[in-house]
């Protein structure tokens, strides 16, 4: 059977999105109608100019930052043989509805090399995706989230922190959350979760658990009831199976904090001397994860005033092909180096150094609280 031919330039115009090639030294070889249509350009306006000529009516304005921006991901693709991955650009462009109007527009852009037969960079692939209309979703997705999420205050004269950050590419709400709930005399208990999954169901998810574990709370006599009580509730809400919690009681009149986990990362206990103390004592499996509900592992360890304890989902930590250990190491070295910063501080710190520099893969949310 004869193999079909392939008409590789109607394939070419076919693709979805705006595409580009450009040759090593950035000069346009050829373009498709989806990319022309997007730039507002012609063929003839393109093909064969160098890619920064192509901006150069627009010299000092953000989309020369953005022309900057291109250029260097394109140069990282040639020396590295390997795809690069822009982050969120923004491009304001003409608003149709508005001529002379510059209208905020946003896109992602992705550099791909093409090798030939000796291994070496002929052609680099420039494909341009616009995201406005996601973008403006996720700003109201993410107030959402975050009208969700309680109003951090507080917790008498102990003062706190707390941050949330999506993903990179999860456009919408999604299921971490935190939890500061005042209890009689100088105490508090502090949680955050994991909700697995992305989206306005496990937003709903989590909403729902947030709110059931911050009225057990109140309720139980320590952490290990409260995510008991929790459990029993979960097994009746739709996609609250493996959400991961931990739950801490502070209680400054003994000086103590109680704890207990639900298959979640182990809260940091930072001590006046820069050691730091993972509460890994009372660890269990996720809610739902057992077939009939059990009495969930309690622990109870001393503070001294002044310390810091830090709680927090696995985006802070975890990385891919790493092994969680590594992370907690991380976490460790970073609350060290800024033992004495106040918790705003703090949490600003631990996430400028345990972030990716290319945007974070996975939820994260975090809470510091002065001891």
């Amino acid at each position: 059977m004869m193999e079909p031919e392939i008409d590789y330039a109607a394939v070419f115009q076919a693709l979805p999105g705006a595409v580009a090639l450009l040759t090593p030294q950035l000069v346009y070889a050829d373009v498709n109608e989806e990319f022309l249509r997007v730039m507002g350009r012609t063929r003839s306006q393109v093909i064969g100019r160098y890619l920064r000529d192509d901006f150069a009516h627009r010299p000092n304005d953000a989309g020369a930052a953005v022309v900057r921006n291109i250029e260097a991901s394109l140069r990282r693709a040639v020396e590295t043989g390997e795809r690069d991955t822009m982050e969120l650009q923004r491009y304001d462009m003409e608003d149709p509805d508005g001529p002379g109007m510059l209208g905020e527009r946003y896109w992602t852009m992705i550099n791909i090399p093409v090798l030939g037969s000796d291994g070496r960079v002929t052609l680099l692939m420039h494909r341009v995706e616009e995201v406005t209309e996601l973008i403006r979703a996720r700003v109201v997705a993410l107030s959402l989230q975050e009208a969700m999420l309680p109003a951090l205050r507080p917790a008498g004269r102990h003062p706190a922190a707390a941050r949330y950050r999506p993903a990179i590419d999860a456009l919408d709400v999604c299921g971490d959350w935190y939890d500061l709930v005042e209890l009689p005399g100088d105490r508090i208990a502090v949680a955050v979760g994991d909700v697995v999954g992305h989206g306005l169901p496990a937003a709903q998810v989590m909403g729902q658990l947030r709110s059931a574990l911050s009225a057990a709370s109140r309720v139980t006599e320590g952490p290990a009831r409260a995510l008991e009580a929790l459990g029993l509730y979960a097994r009746s809400v739709d996609g609250a199976e493996n959400t991961t919690v931990a739950n801490t009681f502070i209680d400054w009149n003994t000086h103590t904090i109680t704890y207990s986990s639900a298959g979640h990362p182990p809260p940091a206990l930072l001590h006046g001397d820069g050691t730091v103390e993972f509460l890994d004592q009372a660890t269990d499996p996720p809610l739902g994860a057992r077939p009939e509900p059990a009495p969930r592992p309690q622990a109870t360890v001393p503070f001294t005033e002044g310390s810091v304890l830090v709680l927090y989902t696995d985006g802070l930590i975890e990385r891919r092909r790493e092994d969680i250990d590594a992370g907690l190491a991380r976490l460790a070295r970073s609350l060290a180096g800024h033992r004495t910063a106040d918790p705003e501080t703090l949490a600003d710190a631990l996430l400028a150094d345990l972030l990716p520099l290319g945007g974070v893969t996975d939820d994260t949310a975090l809470v510091v609280v002065r001891l």
